[in-house]
């Protein structure tokens, strides 16, 4: 149990009978006339809704101790997603629901926080960006490169991502794991 006056980003609450939620962001409100209150935006945890919801300032919330480990994406066996825990070397069979749309930018090797509860797993975080190559992309017409347009590229993982017109096929760029955007090329 912890008081409303404790929530920090990350926290995970056990709400509405056993739901688990996460707190987003928070903010503790003290009117001129009233008591304070706690509003807070929570994302659950299994299904990804996000709700908006205030709570009295004190108020006892019931917190879930959530796991979080660092895991090394091995492969892919039939439909599961293997990782291997980086301390005990387990592996963990993930389904494809609980990867999500993480797994656009998963590649054999990389390393991603895999939060568990109650030996679950929850979700599957990856660093805010990625490194990864350009399989194909039709390449850039002469006099575009002034508009600032886009065209689709197809990454390493089959993903498909808008890039800048001068972006060509076998590059490295950098992008954001949570929107899916460009965010530029890697050198070297």
């Amino acid at each position: 149990m912890a008081s409303t006056n404790d929530l920090k980003n990350g926290m995970v609450l056990k709400l509405e009978g056993g739901q688990l939620w996460s707190v987003v962001e928070f903010q503790h409100v003290k009117p001129g006339k009233g008591p304070a209150f706690v509003r807070t935006k929570l994302k659950n945890v299994m299904s990804g809704k996000t709700v908006d919801k205030t709570f009295n300032a004190g108020t006892k919330v019931d917190t879930a101790t959530v796991d979080r480990r660092g895991m090394q994406f091995s492969y892919k066996d039939g439909e599961y997603f293997v990782f291997m825990d980086m301390e005990t070397y387990d592996q963990l069979h993930v389904t494809p629901e609980i990867v999500g749309d993480t797994a656009n930018y998963l590649m054999e090797g990389f390393e991603a926080t895999v939060a568990m509860y109650q030996g679950e797993a929850l979700f599957v975080e990856l660093p805010a960006a990625v490194e990864l190559v350009i399989e194909h992309t039709e390449p850039g017409v002469q006099g575009d490169r002034s508009t600032g347009g886009s065209k689709p590229a197809r990454l390493e993982t089959g993903y498909e991502v808008g890039v800048p017109l001068f972006i060509t096929t076998g590059e490295k760029i950098k992008v954001d794991t949570r929107s899916g955007e460009y965010l530029g090329r890697v050198n070297g």
